[in-house]
This record gives structure tokens, C-alpha cells and sequence, in this order.
């Protein structure tokens, strides 16, 4: 192990530069604050930054699925005093081949956040409710933009106009805004939807009749994104939220030339979120028969929101019939509610938006698609400020095999 010191932090590495201030093992122990561990990842298939959750990580060449997955004992000799720091969270991998990855030495997060949300369709209306009602101890403001001012003004006045008798706590002020205004914040949501198919007229995947248009629009917001220097958090509500935050990656991160140079957001600023709900609605059946109920205390859901879902029943005692059985079950619950007549946005904009977004502000555990070797994939994970932990499973063969075939359809595809 190498020790360096830059710009007053401590950097190691497994391998020598020469560009690095040199300094000696015992010097980086007695160091305070985070350890940086440098690494020379591929920018197009690894993360600018995350969080090192045990000492395998520090030796990785390269990022997949298969980091969803617990390390197995490791036989590398990393210091006991690195092992300390990696059990409490302060030992941080950064991609020396990142444009600007000396950022993450400086990023903190604010006390409370301003939240900025492009789209006030069915989804944002909702969406913003939930943050209002539940967001005040983490949201500072909530500024509102939508093509149609009618609905800034309708939604600014109801909404502000959510407030209990006799109110003490505080709750986050909602603001209209222009769209030059739209990357003053602390996190963006992107809520712009199009081409949802009409009550009776989807087919068996609704999310991928959205892509088409959905794609073009994020890129546009990619590129303001890239265009204003943005270093908050870009999340994605509107689907298909994996393949989206890809098209938005890849297009704020290219030139006017056509050149991918990494000028633009970060793979780990942009989170999708379309989970949450997935695993609401697996957790609704589950209450409803005998046989599924360890899955509220066991379960977990990975991948998209829709075709490529991963309902498992337990990550303790894996069952693969009843695994299926919940996933397929989970996966036409909105179809359910369109036959009935009604589009069923309520449950997603509050369980995959307003809760899963708070969580995330919060630095809780939630459902998010994020950056895992070029693909955005949705699994439990939290946010740092430095970056994103990843939680890693014992997972079995039998539903690592699904988890892989997800992750390997959503590399396929974009």
C-alpha cells in the first residue's frame, strides 16, 4: 500500500504515482476525516466515486453485477487501522480517471436540501405532496416548473395551501420557477412524461411505450445539466427510469462533437427511482397469503420497474417457485389497476418518489436504480455525500442467474 497526501486529505493506493505527494503509513493513520483510496477505472463503466464497504473493493479493476454480491473472505494484507476506517464508512474510492474527481474531496451535503421538480403531471403533483407533508425536517423549499403555467399556479396554490391548524413543525415552502432557475438546487426531479399509453391501449410493458419520448427530453435537461456545471443529485421519476438515467449519462457526458468526454454529470449523480413501488406492491400480496409473509422482514426487489423485475421472497431461505410466483404477481399490479379504469400513479409517485427521495436526502437505506458498470441497476442502497453504498448480499445462484440475466437485457438495450 501506497500513502500520499493531496490538498490536505490522505490518499492510498495499491499502486505507485508519481504525481502524489509521498508520505509514510503512520502519518495517513494518525490522519482525521475520510481516506481516499485511488483507482483507475474505466470512466465509461465505473463510478466517479463510492464507498468502500470492505477491503476486496480497494483491489477492483473493473465494475459489474457481480459487486451486488457479498466478497468472500479476503486473503489481501490491508492494515488493520484501513479496515477500521472502511467498518465506519470513511474510506472512499475515487476514479482517477474522472474529469473532476478531486470534487468529492469537497462535497457535502446541506442541512436541508432545495429541491427543484420539472413536470407537474399526475406523478409530480402527487410527488410534491408527499415532500411537503413528510419533507420538513430535510427539504428547505420545493420549486416547481412545467411547460403549462396553469399548473405551476394550481399546484404553488394547493399545495402551499397543505398546512395543519395550529402548525409548529416546519414544513418546505413550495416556489414556482423558471426553467433558468431549474438547476439552482441541491436535487433535481425529473417528472416530464410522454407517451403514456391511453386506458386500454397499453401493452404488457407501459414503461417502454415512454422511452421514446421521455429520452428526448431528459437529454435536453442532460445537457442544461452539463451546461450549468450542475453538482447536485439528477433524479429520475419517469420511465423507464434505468434506461433514462443511462440516456441521460451518456448525453450530458458528450461534446458538440459527438465525443464522450465527461464534462457533464457524473454516473453517481444520477439515481433512478421506480423500485420502491415494486417492492410496495410485492409487499401487498405478501400480506395477503400466509406463505409470503417473511418477504416484509426477508424479501428484496432488484432491477427495472416492469419487464426484467427480481421479486425474491427471502434473502435468508431462497424460494424460486414462490419467488416467481411474487415477481409475476408484482409486475401486473398496474395492469390490474388500468383494467379497472384508472392510471395508477398514486403508489409510485409516493412509495418510488416522495419516500425513496426523502430516504435518499436522508442518507437512509431505499430502492434507487444507480451507476453499476455502465448500466443503472435498482437494488437497496443509500447515498452518501462521497458517494453510494451498495448493499452486499450472500446471494443464491438461482437468483444471482436472474439478477444477472436483468442486469445483461438492460446492457443490451442502451
Amino acid at each position: 500500500m501506497y500513502y500520499y497526501s493531496f490538498n490536505k486529505h490522505v490518499f492510498i493506493s495499491n499502486k505507485k504515482y508519481d504525481d502524489f505527494h509521498r508520505i509514510s503509513e503512520d502519518e495517513a493513520r494518525i490522519s482525521e476525516g475520510y481516506i481516499y483510496a485511488l483507482m483507475d477505472l474505466d470512466a465509461l463503466t465505473s463510478r466517479r466515486s463510492f464507498v468502500i464497504t470492505d477491503p476486496s473493493l480497494l483491489y477492483i479493476e473493473s465494475e459489474g453485477v457481480e459487486l451486488l454480491k457479498a466478497a468472500p473472505e479476503s486473503a489481501v494484507n490491508v492494515p488493520s487501522w484501513i479496515i477500521e476506517r472502511i467498518n465506519f464508512r470513511k474510506v472512499i474510492a475515487l476514479n482517477k480517471n474522472y474529469p473532476g474527481w478531486e470534487d468529492v474531496t469537497k462535497t457535502s451535503f446541506p442541512d436541508k436540501w432545495r429541491v427543484n421538480i420539472a413536470g407537474l403531471g399526475d406523478v409530480g403533483g402527487m410527488l410534491i405532496t408527499g415532500l411537503r407533508l413528510l419533507g420538513g425536517d430535510c427539504i428547505s423549499s420545493i420549486g416547481i416548473y412545467d411547460i403549462d403555467i396553469n399548473k405551476v399556479n394550481r399546484w404553488e396554490r394547493e399545495v402551499s395551501q397543505i398546512l395543519p391548524a395550529f402548525h409548529s413543525e416546519p414544513m418546505p415552502s413550495v416556489i414556482k420557477i423558471d426553467e433558468d432557475d431549474i438547476f439552482n438546487c441541491d436535487m433535481f426531479i425529473f417528472c416530464v412524461s410522454r407517451g403514456v399509453p391511453p386506458i386500454g391501449e397499453e401493452g404488457m410493458d407501459v414503461r417502454m411505450a415512454q422511452f421514446k419520448g421521455n429520452s428526448k427530453i431528459i437529454n435536453y435537461y442532460a445537457k442544461k445539466a452539463r451546461n450549468y456545471a450542475f453538482k447536485g443529485i439528477f433524479a429520475v421519476v419517469s420511465d423507464p427510469v434505468d434506461l433514462l438515467c443511462k440516456s441521460a449519462f451518456l448525453s450530458s457526458n458528450t461534446d458538440k462533437s459527438g465525443k464522450l468526454d465527461f464534462m457533464g454529470l457524473a454516473p453517481d449523480q444520477i439515481r433512478g427511482y421506480g423500485l420502491g413501488v415494486m417492492n410496495a406492491r410485492a409487499a401487498y400480496f405478501a400480506q395477503k397469503e400466509p406463505e409470503l409473509e417473511h418477504f416484509l422482514h426477508e424479501g428484496r426487489v432488484f432491477g427495472p420497474h416492469g419487464d426484467g423485475l427480481i421479486v425474491a421472497d427471502s434473502i435468508r431461505n431462497y424460494n424460486h417457485e414462490l419467488s416467481i410466483y411474487l415477481t409475476e404477481k408484482t409486475k401486473k399490479a398496474n395492469l390490474e389497476i388500468r383494467k379497472a379504469g384508472h392510471k395508477p400513479y398514486i403508489a409510485p409517485a409516493l412509495s418510488s418518489g416522495s419516500l425513496s427521495l426523502l430516504a435518499t436526502i436522508r442518507g437512509e437505506w431505499h430502492y434507487s436504480a444507480t451507476f453499476l458498470g455502465g448500466v443503472f441497476m435498482g437494488a437497496k442502497n443509500r447515498l452518501t455525500s462521497k458517494g453510494t453504498e451498495l448493499e452486499r448480499l450472500d446471494i443464491p445462484d438461482a437468483l444471482f442467474e436472474r439478477i444477472k440475466l436483468a442486469y445483461e437485457t438492460l446492457a443490451g438495450i442502451l
